[in-house]
């Protein structure tokens, strides 16, 4: 039913091979469109938002200690560590 497809990554050029495995399993979630990038730039695509997040830096509201978020600290709203947060999300 399926063959091995050789399809063209829109990011880099390169040809890559859509395995039957993988459009069986393409077919089985459901999905109706081929993949149009490789797998190197799908993976790098994927941690690139990752790797670009701005982090903030501000004052623990529990702890006193330095707290890193990925949001602008406001003085009316509480940040958090990582620890301090953890306990607050167990509790």
């Amino acid at each position: 039913m399926y063959e091995d497809k050789t399809l063209v990554c829109k990011d880099c050029g390169k040809e890559f091979i859509f395995s039957v495995g993988e459009q069986e399993f393409y077919a089985e979630k459901g999905f109706t469109h081929d993949p149009v990038r490789c797998k190197d730039c799908r993976d790098a695509r994927k941690a690139a938002p990752r790797q670009s997040k701005q982090m903030f830096t501000g004052t623990c509201a529990s702890c006193g200690g330095e707290a890193r978020v990925p949001f602008q600290p406001r003085e009316d709203r509480p940040v958090y560590c990582s620890e301090c947060y953890a306990k607050i999300k167990g509790e």
